[in-house]
């Protein structure tokens, strides 16, 4: 009888001292806090950022037929929390050397390839802006390839024959606009 008693005690002890360590256990809790804002971005290395194209007439078949057309790979890469639309503009009406003039509109841009998602379109250059990549998926880092063309019909008119020699120069921008 006096084991169990013993053993009854040891009982209690193990249960009582059970118990304390249970209720010594300690909790802490740290609130974690994500803080979004509205970001879209044109990548500084876009190669349309500061990039050149140019398009050079030196026999009578650049003028007859026209030349291939430049292609500009990743020419944007834009990051944006939105859908968005991509818009060009000519910096004036002319590309101009000195007083001498040929229009913008001559050139034609088209949206093309690379991973961004959107109504890609082809528009002919003015200095109003136009809708390139209309509805653009958010994303990051995606990319838009551009190809300029002057069309044989462009290059056989007015607009460029009969102009005085020279580099006709016009710089085009592009914008980046959430929706």
């Amino acid at each position: 009888m006096k084991n169990s008693i013993i053993i009854a005690a040891f009982a209690l002890v193990a249960f009582v001292f059970g118990t304390n360590q249970a209720q010594a256990q300690e909790e802490a809790t740290t609130t974690v806090n994500i803080t979004l804002a509205d970001v879209i971005s044109i990548d500084a290395s876009s190669v349309a950022n500061n990039g050149v194209v140019n398009f050079e007439y030196t026999t009578a078949e650049h003028y007859n037929n026209g030349l291939p057309a430049k292609t500009q790979e990743s020419a944007l890469i834009v990051t944006s929390t939105k859908n968005f639309n991509v818009t060009v503009k000519a910096g004036g009406k002319d590309f101009k050397d000195g007083g001498n003039k040929i229009p913008v509109s001559v050139l034609t841009i088209e949206a093309t390839g690379g991973t961004m998602v959107g109504s890609k379109s082809k528009i002919e250059l003015s200095e109003k802006d136009q809708i390139l990549v209309g509805d653009a998926e958010l994303g990051s880092e995606l990319t838009i390839d551009f190809n300029y063309e002057i069309p044989a019909e462009k290059s056989s008119s007015s607009d460029i024959l009969g102009k005085p020699a020279g580099t006709y120069t016009q710089t085009v921008t592009y914008t980046a606009t959430a929706l």
